[in-house]
């Protein structure tokens, strides 16, 4: 699977937008090179400092080479003798990543003794912080304090993860994953109109078994809904994504309920929905069940004469959530077609009692199941209907919340 499939966090509308990164002197400085490639390709601008203990790792050339621009290095090797104060005037977010102990503990003191510890001094705007250290020097009490401080100052932090270190100890201390360092950062960049909004999305297939061995299924992979789940979490939301089983990936600050069948999925959601402002219901829900054949593994010796399975109905969520919506709340469905789709908008529309829906047609290329693209007709409940050319699926997530801000 691509990186694109795996954590889809192409989201292209961050042009204009800067980041300034920081590097300093830990073994995992090369992860920042993946975090400078992945925020050029959300068409964000990237400067860099590189701390005298990461240039004993990588030089300035390297991330220049790759795009970052300007590169700050000692003091005063700058050209500019006000480039302590530059990303200050010119970046919307500071990320320091990795950091080291020292840094966290200048950055917590006010120190201001090298090129980066004097920008982050000058910088008003968010700051986020990535450590990476020995798992002994990340517990000592100094570090956690200075840690503290941090946070309680408003820095956003990307904890350090379990497992083994360079030195062979193992532990907490690890730099986080770069897919969720990235995460923070875009959050960080994105619009905050979502926040204070609770948001249910449901993503992927259902499972239903008819043996230990074998179910009945579709081919969804959770792609769309992940990426609405993502441009919801990104725009401030806190944000529920109850998933089929799909091999995505979504950040650590986003809560996710793994299912398996449509009974499942229903019970998780009918749980999360009372509490929520808005749910949007992406999950391709199989509507039967077949009934089970038993614990055992049905053997093919046993169907010499052909083979018929008995299938039973599944509970229709959407029609659950839609009866019992209350006031205030929205209730975004997806209906995925063959035909006939604006027919079966303005059907569904009404008789699930949504507020908007949004269709595909899978029978057309570059568009429905597996794809990075889709190409949709959506419909709302005051009789608006628009068909949008085939997009990215993350395009078409984060104009789904546009019209929801607008409903």
């Amino acid at each position: 699977m691509s990186r694109d499939r795996a954590d889809n966090l192409c989201f292209t509308g961050y042009l204009g937008k800067r980041v300034h990164l920081g590097v300093t002197g830990s073994v995992a400085a090369y992860r920042a090179l993946d975090l400078l490639r992945r925020l050029l390709e959300n068409n964000c601008a990237v400067s860099a400092t590189l701390t005298r203990g990461c240039q004993r790792f990588l030089s300035a050339l390297l991330f220049e080479a790759l795009g970052a621009d300007p590169v700050y290095t000692g003091m005063f090797d700058s050209p500019d003798r006000l480039g302590h104060l530059e990303p200050g005037k010119n970046a919307d977010v500071l990320v320091v990543a990795p950091a080291t102990a020292d840094i966290i503990a200048k950055l917590a003191a006010g120190l201001a003794d090298d090129m980066l510890s004097c920008q982050a001094l000058a910088f008003s705007g968010p700051k986020i912080v990535a450590p990476a250290m020995n798992p002994a020097m990340w517990e000592n009490p100094a570090t956690r304090e200075n840690w503290a401080k941090l946070l309680g100052r408003g820095f956003i932090g990307v904890g350090p993860a379990c497992g083994g270190v360079a030195c062979g100890d193992k532990g907490a201390g690890r730099l986080a994953e770069v897919f969720d360092i990235h995460a923070a950062v875009l959050r960080a960049l994105s619009p905050n109109d979502l926040a204070g909004k609770k948001i249910l999305v449901s993503l992927g297939p259902t499972r239903e078994h008819w043996d230990p061995a074998r179910f009945w299924s579709n081919p969804s992979t959770g792609i769309m809904g992940t990426c609405l789940a993502l441009a919801a979490w990104l725009r401030g939301a806190e944000v529920v994504a109850v998933a089929g089983p799909v091999d995505t990936r979504l950040p650590e600050g986003l809560k996710v309920v793994r299912v398996a069948s449509a009974r499942e999925m229903l019970e998780a959601v009918g749980d999360l929905w009372p509490d929520m402002d808005a749910a949007c219901m992406c999950a391709a829900v199989a509507d039967f069940r077949p009934k089970p054949f038993g614990r055992k593994k049905f053997k093919k010796k046993e169907a010499q004469a052909g083979l018929s399975i008995e299938f039973l109905p599944n509970p229709d969520i959407l029609l659950d959530l839609g009866a019992s919506k209350r006031p205030g709340q929205r209730l975004i469905g997806f209906a995925a077609e063959t035909s006939s789709l604006n027919a079966s908008l303005k059907t569904k529309l009404k008789a699930k009692n949504l507020d908007l829906i949004v269709g595909n047609y899978i029978n057309v290329k570059g568009s429905g199941f597996g794809t990075m693209t889709n190409k949709v007709v959506v419909a709302d409940a005051a009789g608006r209907i628009e068909q949008w050319p085939e997009l990215p699926k993350t395009e078409v997530a984060w104009r789904i919340w546009d019209l929801l801000l607008q409903l």
